[in-house]
């Protein structure tokens, strides 16, 4: 099964094409540091512009570096939250297009999550239960997870980590996911870092 992901959440506009649910065919990336770097921080107003000026050629280059075309997508996956809500609306709005007019599935996936489950695509994925922390942004979140055998249904459970209003605003955002598993002897837990990103 082809999957064309699409995510929009805030300043980046990335698209990937992902084979099986674990090969990745191509992930492309268009940042928008140019755009806000004169105004410190993030601009929500430019960063829905840009992303509607930049998503479509970042599709099609996806589907051209993945040497598949929009016919062969067999489903979409778009980012539907957390995020800029201009944002989510310029990828939520392409990937429901998308899949109306081609006739395929659409899921939506948690932006927060998705950093989560990124640690199954290269390597070994986590064993369940894994505990995982999401450090992104402003959205940190402690998940633990766990699965349901009966029903092959993955649940996850988030303690939400706030930080004050006051609290400084930080010049970098760092996104970094570590997922723990219990070991083969389920005695020892294992830290694999999964995902290091500075913006």
């Amino acid at each position: 099964m082809i999957v064309l992901g699409i995510e929009t959440s805030c300043d980046e506009t990335s698209a990937a094409v992902v084979d099986g649910g674990r090969k990745v065919l191509s992930n492309v990336v268009a940042s928008q540091d140019d755009v806000h770097a004169p105004y410190g921080g993030v601009v929500p107003e430019l960063a829905s512009r840009r992303h509607l000026e930049v998503l479509v050629p970042v599709v099609r280059r996806a589907l051209d570096t993945a040497g598949v075309g929009l016919g062969d997508v067999d489903g979409f996956a778009v980012t539907y939250g957390p995020g800029l809500v201009g944002s989510l609306l310029i990828g939520c709005s392409a990937a429901k297009a998308m899949a109306y007019a081609r006739r395929r599935p659409l899921v939506g996936v948690n932006h927060l999550e998705g950093h989560i489950y990124a640690s199954f695509l290269e390597g070994e994925p986590p064993t369940y239960p894994f505990l995982a922390l999401v450090v992104s942004g402003g959205l940190p979140v402690l998940s633990s997870t766990t699965v349901s055998t009966a029903r092959s249904v993955s649940r996850t459970s988030a303690l939400r980590i706030s930080t004050p209003s006051s609290a400084p605003r930080p010049v970098a955002t760092i996104t970094a996911v570590g997922v723990a598993s219990p070991s083969a002897h389920g005695q020892a837990m294992t830290s694999t870092p999964t995902a290091l990103v500075s913006a």
